[in-house]
């Protein structure tokens, strides 16, 4: 009896190691436990991460997607292109959709401002065709020789047009045309390593933008 004291010492301090003594059979937690919340952490880190990244993108874009006066570019997937045999290939469709459309516009006797933007049209992408060609079969590339499939789309609609209406439909079709082949320009300019091609264009693309001005100017006129 004496020794019934130290054996309940005894028996106390192997209850208290045993509390204290670390469950190496709980190294991992229930799923849907701890688990679960290491995870939610993992992918709110992952979700900053891509937000991230996608500001880097946004940083990152090309300035070409927007015109001098900072709105939004209508060139669309037009502009810029990938190689420059794609460049060369849209700059001739655009050559002759203004070409085409001008020949329809003076076939219908248009007047006045459409009549001198028909005129300038033809005169000046015949002589950006001629232009391009040189450069292009120094390329080794086949341009096309008719209007886009936009544009050839275009055409049942405007042959039924007569008088003003034909007119404010034309000058309308040019301001877009001419502001899209104008950023297309601008943009292949900054992307191209090609001299010959960034020539044509530092030639080219202030004739465009002289288009696009009487375009404006008769768009914006009262028929």
């Amino acid at each position: 009896m004496k020794n019934f004291p130290l054996l309940l010492v005894s028996v106390a301090a192997f209850s208290v190691a045993a509390c204290t003594t670390p469950d190496t059979n709980q190294t991992t937690a229930p799923a849907g436990t701890a688990a679960t919340n290491g995870s939610m952490a993992s992918g709110d880190a992952m979700a900053n991460n891509a937000d991230g990244k996608m500001a880097g993108a946004d940083a990152m874009a090309p300035d070409n997607m927007t015109d001098p006066a900072g709105k939004a570019d209508p060139a669309g997937p037009t502009g810029p292109h990938a190689t420059d045999a794609e460049f060369m290939m849209t700059a001739a469709h655009s050559d002759q959709n203004e070409i085409q459309q001008s020949k329809m516009a003076l076939a219908k006797g248009v007047t006045g401002m459409a009549k001198e933007m028909a005129d300038k049209m033809i005169a000046d992408h015949t002589k950006s065709t001629a232009d391009l060609k040189v450069i292009a079969v120094k390329k080794g590339v086949k341009l096309p020789a008719d209007m886009d499939a936009e544009h050839k789309a275009m055409v049942p609609t405007m042959e039924k047009l007569t008088g003003k209406d034909f007119e404010m439909k034309y000058l309308a079709q040019m301001q877009t045309d001419h502001q899209k082949t104008a950023n297309t320009m601008a943009a292949h300019e900054k992307m191209t390593q090609d001299a010959d091609l960034k020539g044509f264009i530092g030639k080219t693309l202030p004739v465009v933008e002289q288009h696009l001005q009487m375009a404006d100017k008769g768009a914006n006129m009262k028929m």
